[in-house]
């Protein structure tokens, strides 16, 4: 690891630490949780229809800062977060900066491409979203909840993980770091 590597991930671990949680599912409040020892970020598996791009993998996007959203837009917290990471793709998209969606449906009706095209249309989603009808992605990385979010950095590493609603200005805060320092 470098000294610049080892600065950076300092610092989006200091701005990760000083959020202490976040209101999400209902009353309850879910804290931020940092990626151990900076895992390396899994590639996408098992995903069918790709919407706004060809399908990606994880390697074809080394270089650039990634959040990865584990959404379905059945979920009333999951279309909360969508104005705010709509928002931040395009503040920073031309900077290096990529979101891709997940979407991982929780009930029969959510699998259909043309229901997700629809809601890709209402909410005014251009960054790439895949479906992830079988879980597959889901799973690779180990998700549980809707929504979350994964900041992946330059290198492939996830610095960033939050699960919920919130945390927008902390989120912010990693992306711009992570773009200004390189990683």
């Amino acid at each position: 690891m470098t000294l610049r590597s080892l600065a950076t991930s300092a610092s989006v671990i200091g701005l990760c630490l000083s959020g202490a949680a976040a209101p999400a599912f209902a009353a309850e409040a879910v804290p931020v949780q940092i990626a151990a020892a900076r895992d390396a970020a899994p590639d996408f598996v098992g995903l069918g229809n790709w919407f706004n791009s060809a399908p990606l993998r994880i390697a074809d996007l080394r270089g650039k800062v990634v959040l990865v959203n584990f959404w379905t837009y059945g979920c009333v917290n999951c279309v909360n977060t969508l104005p705010h990471l709509t928002a931040l793709y395009a503040k920073y998209k031309n900077q290096g900066f990529v979101v891709i969606g997940i979407h991982t449906p929780e009930f029969p009706f959510e699998r259909s491409s043309g229901n997700v095209q629809a809601a890709l249309k209402r909410h005014g989603i251009t960054y790439p979203v895949a479906q992830d009808n079988e879980s597959k992605t889901w799973n690779a990385f180990g998700n549980r909840f809707w929504p979350a979010q994964y900041i992946v950095d330059q290198s492939g590493q996830i610095v960033y993980h939050h699960d919920g609603e919130g945390q927008y200005e902390q989120i912010d805060h990693a992306v711009s770091s992570l773009l200004k320092t390189g990683s």
